[in-house]
């Protein structure tokens, strides 16, 4: 669903300007420098209206939460919440994801979340996915050895491939499952997840960690062509009550 455009986006963004960095390229390598004090620094990707972004900055405060997005509508809402909460460990960046070597050095971020990202469907336009090989490795190269990805999706799928791309790309994968939340909420919710767990819908989840095998695109070069790469289903939600049956 596309964002509206928010007429007044401009003075709301000047009034949480406090958390907003509106010059990352200045940043690579001197994150830890310019905000010292934190145990880690973990990267949202696509943090849309900023709930997961503030419960999780709120439950880890020893944590530098830096949430990327690059819609502006969407982003300071993010920004308000953690204004209005009062966090001083999150900063947004208004950018895209295939700038990220130009705003984190190597191994500076020690991990990534991203959920519930656009499935793009079809085959052509598998590229664009942001699970797909080329950014599998631009995100290798800002994470360490040991460094962490926390997938989320709805949509079933986008999963499946992408558990067949992150093997293929050498990370280690670990707390794979198809119902997050069949025992009860686990985690913090995003907004998305929130919605589709009232409607029971499946959360799908892995946490997928970087080895000496995992390829970076400074080491690895140019990612595979992605061929007959079309998910069988587009929408990929699949309800607990039809799993049931």
């Amino acid at each position: 669903m596309r964002m509206r455009k928010k007429p007044n986006l401009l003075p709301r963004m000047e009034r949480a300007a406090q958390v907003q960095i509106t010059d990352p390229e200045n940043y690579p390598g001197l994150w830890r420098e310019k905000f010292p004090g934190y145990s880690a620094v973990h990267l949202e990707l696509g943090c849309g209206k900023g709930r997961f972004t503030a419960d999780t900055a709120e439950a880890n405060p020893d944590v530098l939460l830096i949430a990327v997005e690059r819609v502006r509508d969407a982003m300071v809402v993010g920004m308000e919440r953690a204004v209005d909460r009062e966090l001083t460990n999150i900063r947004f960046i208004d950018r895209d994801v295939t700038l990220l070597p130009s705003i984190f050095a190597p191994g500076e971020v020690d991990r990534i979340y991203l959920n519930f990202c656009d499935p793009w469907p079809k085959s052509r336009d598998a590229k664009h996915r942001l699970t797909a090989p080329g950014f599998q490795r631009l995100y290798a190269d800002v994470l360490p050895i040991g460094g962490q990805l926390h997938f989320k999706t709805d949509n079933l799928p986008l999963f499946q491939w992408s558990v067949e791309q992150f093997v293929a790309e050498g990370w280690e994968l670990s707390e794979v499952t198809n119902n997050l939340h069949e025992n009860g909420i686990c985690g913090v919710m995003t907004d998305y997840e929130a919605k589709f767990h009232a409607e029971g819908i499946k959360i799908n989840r892995l946490v997928a960690t970087k080895t000496a095998e995992t390829k970076t695109a400074t080491g690895a070069g140019a990612p595979p062509r992605l061929y007959d790469a079309g998910l069988s289903d587009a929408r990929g939600k699949q309800t607990v009550a039809e799993t049931e049956q």
